[in-house]
């Protein structure tokens, strides 16, 4: 697997599942509705954030990554980062290599820590995930997240200190 700075010519191949992804209500917080434009304003991000995808030995993507400043101004030194995979995927390590990945591109580019501000509490391998890699649950908003099956549940916040 091959993880590389996204292009405009990989939008065609991430749509589809991050359409499902976030049209199924149950791991982020973005409006199900959201169109093909508005998806790729929100993840296609340019420097000094990144989006990355993760493809396999054809050049098929996988999954992708977007990573960020957490906040701007005095508390831009947290960076932060969103994970979608090509859930014909799951269970091949896709999501790991991506985190691990920009877990690196925080530290190498002088983040202090890296912070989650939404994890749904009930996605259960994301939160896992992160916790195998040295993250921690700092809080949890009760009920703040709509659930389409399971109802109001939380959202953690996560961090890790780099």
């Amino acid at each position: 697997m091959l993880i590389r700075d996204t292009t405009a010519a990989d939008w065609p191949a991430i749509w589809p599942f991050f359409r499902d992804i976030v049209a199924a209500g149950d791991t982020f917080t973005y409006p199900v509705d959201l169109t093909e434009e508005g998806g790729r304003d929100m993840w296609l991000l340019s420097a000094p954030n990144r989006t990355v995808v993760a493809v396999d030995d054809d050049g098929t993507v996988l999954g992708t990554a977007k990573m960020n400043a957490n906040q701007m101004g005095n508390g831009a030194h947290v960076a932060s980062a969103s994970y979608m995979v090509d859930p014909a995927r799951s269970g091949q390590g896709v999501g790991r290599a991506l985190c691990e990945h920009s877990v690196e591109w925080a530290r190498a580019a002088g983040f202090r820590g890296m912070q989650f501000n939404a994890v749904v509490e009930t996605n259960e391998h994301a939160v896992r995930l992160y916790r195998s890699l040295g993250f921690e649950v700092v809080g949890t908003v009760p009920g703040a997240f709509r659930h389409p099956a399971k109802g109001y549940v939380g959202l953690h916040v996560m961090h890790l200190a780099l």
